[in-house]
């Protein structure tokens, strides 16, 4: 697809295309709309640098940080820097959204920075190989893989955790401390994502150790975000729903909702447990310390430059490592 290819399924010139794609101000707000409608119908990805038709290939390595507010990915992106550096490539960092299409933001940037490789630090769980198809170089997906979608194993890397068995030994956890009446606060427990997977982990965990589900204890805030995460907290012991522990499915909204505990007149963990998954530095921190199980950020970064470096350097086949997360004992649980 190109720009005349639009220009033609708009009826309008090329050079009227490059006016609505470098959001010059004299062109109708009509011929706009239509001409933007085309482009993400089609899936078109401009070239934003006349330069950059005629540079050769960098040795430049994207990374692509979907939210930019998590924690989670600050602390890996040191090591990702440093490995991408020791390896000798530049790094070109961009961050977006944690709604935004991060396979979109690649592509827009392989083409203006001629990458050699990318980086994904969070995305979807469930793409598709044609909108895999607007990327042109090798990737790998590091904290997240493909298992809902359907994208073939040898046409992309990944790296993560398994989110399904931490989140079971999570919650077992808690249930070897006595606990039976566990809520669990999600994201969502049919988001095809993350949330879904440790979600499942939760109810396999209860089910596999005798204690029947009760939906009353389940809390889908929508998002990874903490202002929600109190919110939903809030909402769950306002219902006077009885609970001896939560788990949660992020350190970050762990921390929310102890302080939604607090406020609520509940201490943690005299009054209830909270367990996460994660192991972020600033929970070691707060008090209680947080019990959560530690993703390893610094080998997952290490590892994703790592098998990007082989498959760019030796034709190395595309790999799928999963490490494992371990359990970090904190303050914040107790036996019961």
């Amino acid at each position: 697809m190109t720009i005349k290819d639009i220009a033609s399924i708009c009826g309008v010139s090329v050079s009227t295309v490059s006016r609505v794609l470098n959001n010059r101000p004299d062109v109708s707000e009509e011929v706009r709309q239509r001409v933007l409608a085309a482009v993400e119908a089609k899936g078109y990805i401009p070239n934003n640098s006349a330069r950059d038709l005629v540079r050769s290939r960098s040795d430049a390595i994207g990374v692509i940080v979907r939210g930019t507010g998590n924690l989670f990915f600050a602390e890996m992106l040191k090591t990702v820097s440093k490995e991408i550096e020791n390896k000798g490539y530049t790094m070109v960092l961009q961050f977006i959204d944690s709604g935004a299409d991060e396979v979109k933001a690649g592509a827009i940037l392989e083409r203006e920075k001629k990458l050699r490789g990318l980086i994904f630090l969070g995305g979807r769980f469930d793409y598709t190989p044609a909108e895999l198809a607007l990327v042109g170089v090798p990737y790998v997906c590091c904290s997240y893989t493909n298992c809902f979608g359907s994208l073939r194993e040898e046409d992309y890397s990944s790296v993560s955790i398994d989110d399904y068995r931490t989140a079971y030994a999570a919650v077992e956890e808690l249930i070897k401390l006595g606990h039976r009446r566990i809520a669990a606060l999600v994201s969502g427990c049919s988001d095809r994502s993350i949330s879904e997977l440790r979600y499942n982990g939760f109810r396999a965990a209860l089910r596999d150790n005798g204690i029947d589900y009760d939906p009353a204890l389940l809390v889908e805030t929508g998002s990874f975000e903490m202002p929600e995460a109190y919110e939903g907290m809030s909402a769950l012991i306002e219902r006077g729903t009885e609970f001896s522990a939560v788990f949660t499915l992020a350190d970050t909204t762990a921390l929310a909702a102890i302080k939604a505990l607090s406020d609520h007149g509940r201490s943690v963990p005299e009054d209830c447990s909270v367990i996460a998954i994660d192991g972020l530095r600033v929970s070691e921190y707060v008090n209680p310390t947080l019990t959560t199980m530690v993703q390893p950020a610094e080998d997952m970064g290490r590892q994703s430059v790592q098998i990007l470096a082989d498959v760019l350097e030796k034709g190395a086949p595309a790999r799928h490592l999963r490490l494992e997360a371990k359990l970090r004992p904190g303050a914040s649980v107790k036996h019961i």
